[in-house]
């Protein structure tokens, strides 16, 4: 494990725990630590190269191990958000504990094969936890989960989840504001088994594989696979039916594929988060300027997003419009989100206007395409560029909350993952179209990649 992945691994456990006590409470200190933990990211991705760097700094194989120990820690010290009583949540609290713990145990090298087992012992604590809070909890208070379950008896019959009213929602009762794969993901859960959370949770754990298979199982793959499926606060992101986990799935499933040398095929699940929330389409220039997507995946992805979206949207676009953007746009502050712009209202009684925010995000943006057209870099350092402009942008919402900084958090991990695998076979050829055979250089000239195999080219 590169120094790096060691300073992303701390990176994202103080991003957790921050996120984990920011339920539902502001602090201005809370937000000073967000920014600080933006800054180390965004550093990390302003240094990270190409795939398989030899030069970078190596730190020991314990630190896997030692993150995953202290995540353990938080879980028993740290109280999540919930309205599960005190029992049932201390035993959420300790169901993750001692899985984070003995997982950590598992992972310390010299352990062989004990990845496995610690894999499975986190998966083991990411279900049983899921499963108290779901049990406890049947009907939480919550917007989310009313129009979620409602929005999936709709669309068991056929009917359209946009510009509906929904019964006794204690927040947003006259819009869908997310796209509409959004339902379309997590709807069996309510089908099958009465609920939309036990969908949440299988979409975390296929996440979770999918993580363990960018970095094809080493052991810093299969511990930032466990880090997400036991992440501080992950209890609360189940209870409350956050929607976060059908964005993630995409992308983890897209980053397997591009890591499987599968690019063109990475486009579906690029384009089912594309169509499942609005804030994916920040990543598209990214991918667009990344040599091994390219633009014309990134063109096709968002032609299918649009395909899959094409039901709704075409049934009634002036709904559509209205749930999807006008009610997002204007949804009000959230006082008790830990961003920049509730540190500025809630300090100040200033309210930053709409262009203020929108130049933060486009010029974080700009700087990380300007940057990866400058310097190359690999899966790891494409996905930590990832995280930080999502990072950024939720410095800046009015609305930004735990689930979003969650994903912000797994991406990292994401990276850590594909970090982990660098190197396992050897490097792939941004240069060399699949099925076309490279070129043998002349003698004396440059020695030819002949035995690197091919990788799909962006164009």
């Amino acid at each position: 494990m590169t120094r790096r992945d060691a300073a992303a691994l701390a990176a994202w456990t103080a991003l957790m725990a921050l996120a984990t006590h920011s339920v539902v409470r502001y602090r201005w200190w809370i937000v000073a630590g967000y920014v600080v933990v933006a800054a180390v990211v965004v550093a990390l991705a302003r240094t990270a190269r190409d795939d398989a760097d030899r030069s970078a700094p190596r730190t020991g194989a314990w630190v896997p191990s030692a993150v995953l120990a202290v995540v353990g820690l938080v879980h028993l010290t740290v109280t999540p958000f919930s309205y599960l009583d005190a029992r049932a949540l201390s035993g959420v609290q300790l169901t993750l504990g001692v899985a984070s713990i003995a997982a950590a145990g598992l992972l310390l090298p010299g352990r062989g094969a004990s990845r496995v087992l610690a894999g499975a012992v986190a998966l083991v604590g990411a279900v049983a936890s899921g499963a108290l809070v779901v049990l406890g909890d049947p009907a939480p208070r919550i917007d989310v989960w009313v129009i979620l379950q409602q929005a999936a008896d709709a669309t068991a019959r056929g009917e359209s989840v946009y510009g509906r009213q929904w019964v006794g929602s204690p927040g947003i009762s006259d819009a869908f504001a997310y796209l509409p794969w959004t339902a379309v993901l997590s709807a069996p859960g309510r089908w099958i088994a009465g609920d939309v959370r036990w969908a949440m949770l299988a979409l975390v754990v296929v996440s979770a594989l999918a993580v363990a298979g960018v970095g094809r199982w080493r052991r810093g793959a299969v511990a930032a696979a466990a880090l997400l499926l036991l992440a501080p606060g992950s209890s609360t992101l189940v209870e409350q039916a956050w929607t976060e986990p059908t964005v993630l799935v995409g992308l983890a499933l897209w980053a397997w594929l591009v890591r499987a040398d599968r690019a063109w095929w990475s486009v579906v699940p690029l384009a089912v988060a594309l169509a499942s929330k609005q804030h994916v389409v920040a990543l598209l220039p990214l991918l667009a300027v990344w040599p091994r997507f390219g633009w014309r995946r990134a063109l096709a992805a968002t032609g299918g997003a649009g395909v899959l979206m094409a039901p709704w949207i075409l049934a009634d676009l002036g709904v559509f419009w209205h749930d999807t953007v006008r009610t997002m746009l204007g949804l009000p502050p959230l006082r008790f989100a830990d961003t920049l712009y509730t540190l500025v209202l809630n300090e100040t009684g200033v309210q930053l206007p709409l262009p203020v925010v929108g130049l933060v995000v486009l010029g974080v943006l700009g700087a990380a395409v300007v940057t990866l057209r400058r310097h190359p870099v690999g899966l790891a350092g494409l996905l930590t560029w990832c995280a930080a402009v999502l990072f950024a942008a939720n410095l800046v919402n009015k609305q930004a909350f735990y689930n979003q900084f969650w994903l912000v958090g797994a991406l990292l991990l994401l990276a850590v993952a594909a970090s982990a695998g660098d190197g396992a076979v050897p490097r792939l050829s941004a240069t060399v179209p699949r099925g076309r055979p490279a070129r043998r250089s002349r003698p004396g000239g440059p020695r030819a990649a002949a035995s690197a195999p091919p990788s799909s080219s962006g164009g």
